[in-house]
């Protein structure tokens, strides 16, 4: 017992070190949050244009390009493209976690671009055919009949690629980038003693993760409720 409190107050109390563990929580959730939100965007532009590729060839190079980012980002590891970005496009960038936002951002994009076409594609073609009788053009269409069914469609994906993104972000630490696994990493590497560092990174993570599927769940819930309404 006298050895498992000594252990305890190495990796937590002395010298602060619990504050290593805030701030890699703090950054883990930055980074998955805002990373989440930039490949929404991304995802979205992506899908809408490969979507309306088929009606209009005008498009053709675009589609070119969303499918070449897609296929590049999507048969290349996250790791190789963090590293990529650190050492090569931001090189000059100093602010780790702006980087380690935009990388897993461009990589979220590329996931969730294939969720948003085939949410967009769920969407009955009558939808379109209905907006345009109405006097709207293809965008308008696209953009107030098509994208929020599509959307309320995708919403469970949506929440299973933020929760894979959450954890994907362990690996930031292959940049200096203080993420939660990081700083489990670091007061381990101070204590030699992995025990009580590892498996309180296992914890918390376990523990976001928990708190997002019960979160995902209730909004399923209140969505399937508001379509029976």
């Amino acid at each position: 017992m006298e050895k498992f409190i000594i252990s305890f107050n190495k990796t937590f109390i002395v010298d602060g070190r619990y504050k290593l563990f805030l701030s890699g929580i703090k950054n883990t959730v930055t980074i998955a949050f805002f990373a989440t939100l930039i490949g929404i965007v991304i995802g979205l532009i992506v899908a809408i244009i490969r979507y309306s590729t088929k009606n209009n060839k005008k498009l053709f190079i675009l589609d070119l390009i969303c499918n070449v980012y897609v296929s590049v980002i999507r048969g290349t590891p996250v790791v190789v493209q963090l590293l990529i970005m650190y050492y090569t496009i931001f090189v000059n960038i100093d602010n780790t976690v702006f980087i380690a936002i935009m990388t897993f951002g461009i990589n979220s994009g590329a996931y969730v671009a294939e969720i948003a076409r085939a949410g967009i594609e769920s969407v009955d073609k009558g939808q379109m055919e209905a907006g345009l009788s109405l006097g709207l053009n293809g965008s308008k269409t696209m953009f107030f009949i098509i994208l929020p069914q599509a959307i309320k469609n995708i919403l469970p994906a949506l929440g299973n690629e933020f929760i894979a993104l959450l954890k994907e972000t362990s690996v930031a630490g292959f940049i200096p980038v203080m993420d939660l696994t990081n700083a489990g990493n670091v007061i381990r590497s101070r204590t030699y003693e992995p025990f009580f560092s590892l498996y309180s990174v296992a914890v918390c993570y376990l523990i976001m993760v928990l708190g997002l599927g019960a979160v995902q769940k209730r909004l399923e819930r209140r969505l399937s409720q508001g379509d029976r309404n």
